[in-house]
């Protein structure tokens, strides 16, 4: 059997994801059974998912899912949580025990709010409060490592086949309005349970099927504004642009879009005059988050009533594979159109994305 460096598998890794339009929740079973269809697209080194609306009876806190290495760490990280935030419920995140994964951590859960005291404090908005804590955990507690910090969201993964992580965490028993998977092949970084995709902060979730070759510029650039690169891994850098882009300088997900994945020059002097300024200012304002290499990549994002969604993008070049689906209200995202077919065989349309425009699914505004 070959170990991981010893092959390399150009198109390797697989994503999909589920949206219900309309906000119906629907079982975890589906995105399960979409990502085992892509099983040789891994390698058993990471498989995870993501999935919103599922904690609907907690939907106001955030939901803290943390690996501790041990008890120590636990009780560490539990007294630095005490002081900065009211926690209203602690457990052990649910597991099945199943062979196929091994050398678990401990998997913790909490639903919690900032102190009023510790947030005043901080002159800060609570969102960018709970980010701090989230890299202060990160960085500065050994053994803790928060991998989901989201309200009404989680991410659930392991070192494993998908479907494995998938049943080992028991996600068919979760309902939410929308799930994505990833299955890892990884190329230059370390199969690890941190490791594993997706990567989230907060409300946004990642999952990337590709190679960043601008890693290291891409990480000095957002290092500046406050984040913590921690995870050796190179997806874990769009999750950090996506968040500082959106939340922190206000960009639209389209215009997001056209940062990371910004036309050529040669095509934006093609371009109307009025398409023209526009996309010669981010890619002028932005040029460090800039993302160059082959990948395509699904973003979750809950960012209140009005901004709840999935948004798919391909490189430019679309060096990576990408299938939507439609049926009804709901969309299907994925690597490929089998992983679509297995749990929604009549689709109502199906196309290939081009290069570098996004599609973004966005939850009906009265849901």
């Amino acid at each position: 059997m070959q170990r991981e460096g010893q092959a390399r598998i150009p198109s390797g890794c697989a994503i999909s994801g589920i949206i219900n339009k309309s906000g119906k929740r629907i079982s975890g079973e589906a995105i399960i059974n979409s990502i085992s269809v892509m099983h040789d697209r891994s390698n058993g080194l990471g498989g995870g998912f993501a999935a919103y609306g599922i904690y609907p009876e907690y939907k106001d806190f955030y939901a803290l899912h943390i690996f501790y290495d041990s008890t120590a760490a636990k009780k560490e990280c539990e007294e630095f949580l005490e002081r900065h935030f009211d926690i209203i419920n602690l457990s052990k995140i649910p597991v099945r025990k199943i062979k196929e994964i091994t050398d678990e951590p401990l998997i913790w859960r909490y639903f919690v709010t900032p102190l009023p005291t510790k947030l005043a404090d901080s002159q800060l908005d609570e969102r960018e409060f709970t980010v701090k804590c989230v890299f202060r955990v990160n960085t500065r507690i050994n053994g803790a490592y928060v991998f989901s910090s989201g309200k009404n969201m989680g991410c659930f993964k392991a070192v494993g086949f998908p479907e494995d992580v998938g049943r080992f965490y028991k996600l068919e028993e979760y309902e939410g309005w929308c799930f994505t998977a990833h299955g890892r092949y990884p190329t230059n970084t370390p199969g690890w349970w941190g490791g594993a995709h997706p990567f989230a902060l907060l409300d946004y979730s990642v999952v990337h099927n590709g190679e960043i070759s601008s890693y290291d510029a891409n990480r000095r650039a957002i290092e500046m504004y406050g984040y913590k690169c921690t995870l050796q891994t190179d997806t874990e850098v769009i999750t950090y642009i996506i968040d500082y882009l959106h939340r922190k300088v206000g960009l639209t997900l389209k215009e997001i879009a056209s940062v990371i994945a910004a036309p050529f020059w040669q095509t934006i002097g093609r371009m109307s005059a009025e398409d023209r300024e526009t996309h010669e200012y981010l890619r002028v304002m932005f040029s460090d988050q800039l993302i160059t290499g082959p990948f395509s990549i699904l973003v979750g994002f809950d960012n209140g009533p009005n901004e709840r969604g999935l948004m798919a993008l391909n490189d430019r070049l679309k060096l990576r594979s990408m299938v939507i689906g439609e049926k009804d209200d709901t969309v299907f995202m994925a690597s490929e159109e089998a992983a679509i077919r297995i749990i929604e065989p009549a689709l109502d349309k199906v196309w290939s994305p081009k290069g570098g425009q996004p599609v973004i699914v966005q939850i009906a505004d009265n849901v």
